[in-house]
């Protein structure tokens, strides 16, 4: 049961779920009740909901209830989720983040603090059968942790395809053999052909559900966005700023941000734009070419904002955080949002003087 979305209490609402793990997302489909479990597939249902794991905090609900409650910090979301026994959720729970991390590499679940708080120690009271149970799972797990084939072996057999959502921009312009992202010049061209006049553009959000639907086609088979099941257009612009978010390094660079933060801050308006222009030239090939597309597709867009209403300091309002942030939120992330969104503010104003005469056709 969700308890909250988007910052917003609901009120709780059991229902049996089919959690299936889709790359840093665990998707809640329809309990398939009396199918087989084994002839079950993500495709044959639709999802109902999802949680982003990137970031998530988990804990259990309570001391008396067999719930735990996953947190998500990028849907604004929590969830209870309830099982027969506080031993085999955890496990069950436990298993799926480990997948994740395996899949994509430590940094790509963030869960806060030690997993040992989800598994206490069996008290003396216990009933025999929870101690075998705790046993015999903690037996499987390691048996399987240790037999797993490495990844290699994996995508080789055609197990696992290469990623989209998650791979490094770097990666993936290499095994593209493009310097701009398939997936980010489809959705720019999808938004430029039907989409710029819409209101609220970029801004209001699409079906959570959707997205990760289109998220994980685009992972696992050609992506046709023509497709009647994505003619809602704010999924395509909700799943292109969800790519963005899930970059290992975020499009401007970890070791960029520091610098385009003290530029923005200068009270030189030229010197200003002088170097922020020398700070976007020096980005890694695709990151500055993804980036000038972005803020080229963003110009036309802000161009029809007598009727989408997506203004310069709107866009920048939405994209500052999703282009660039820090490493490390050490400091005032309020302030830090302010600089981001103004820096988005001075690409979108100085274009031409920023990226110069570079030819479209070369990207």
């Amino acid at each position: 049961t969700k308890i909250a979305e988007g910052g917003r209490k609901l009120r709780k609402n059991w229902n049996p779920s089919w959690v299936v793990l889709v790359g840093n997302s665990l998707v809640f489909f329809k309990d398939p009740k009396s199918q087989n479990p084994d002839s079950w597939k993500p495709g044959n249902s639709r999802p109902e909901s999802s949680v982003d794991l990137r970031g998530a905090q988990l804990q259990w609900a309570d001391d008396l209830s067999k719930c735990l409650e996953l947190c998500s910090e990028p849907d604004l979301s929590r969830c209870w989720i309830r099982a027969e026994t506080r031993t085999r959720i955890a496990v069950e729970i436990r298993l799926r983040v480990s997948c994740v991390s395996y899949l994509h590499g430590p940094s790509a679940v963030l869960l806060g603090g030690s997993f040992s708080h989800l598994f206490p120690a069996v008290p003396r009271s216990a009933s025999n059968l929870e101690n075998s149970e705790h046993k015999r799972v903690k037996s499987r797990l390691k048996k399987l942790i240790l037999r797993r084939p490495p990844l290699q072996t994996l995508q080789e057999k055609g197990l696992i395809k290469d990623q989209v959502f998650g791979c490094g921009l770097e990666l993936l312009c290499e095994r593209e053999k493009s310097t701009v992202p398939q997936f980010v010049r489809k959705c720019t061209d999808a938004v430029e052909r039907k989409g710029l006049e819409t209101d609220g553009i970029y801004r209001v959000s699409g079906n959570l559900a959707v997205i990760q639907k289109l998220r994980f086609a685009v992972n696992h088979e050609r992506l046709d966005l023509d497709d009647p099941q994505w003619e809602d257009i704010h999924v395509i612009t909700g799943a292109l700023k969800l790519f963005f978010r899930e970059l290992p390094e975020p499009l401007v660079p970890y070791g960029f941000f520091q610098d385009i933060v003290e530029t923005v801050k200068l009270s030189d308006y030229e010197e200003k734009v002088e170097r922020l222009k020398h700070l976007v030239l020096s980005m890694p090939p695709p990151n500055h070419h993804t980036l000038r597309h972005m803020i080229q597709h963003l110009r036309r867009v802000m161009e029809c904002s007598d009727s989408n209403r997506m203004t310069t300091q709107n866009i920048g309002i939405v994209f500052g955080p999703t282009l660039m942030r820090p490493e490390n939120e050490s400091g005032n992330m309020a302030i830090n949002m302010v600089y981001q969104n103004q820096a988005v503010e001075l690409l979108l104003s100085e274009y031409q003087q920023i990226f110069g005469a570079e030819q479209t056709a070369s990207y």
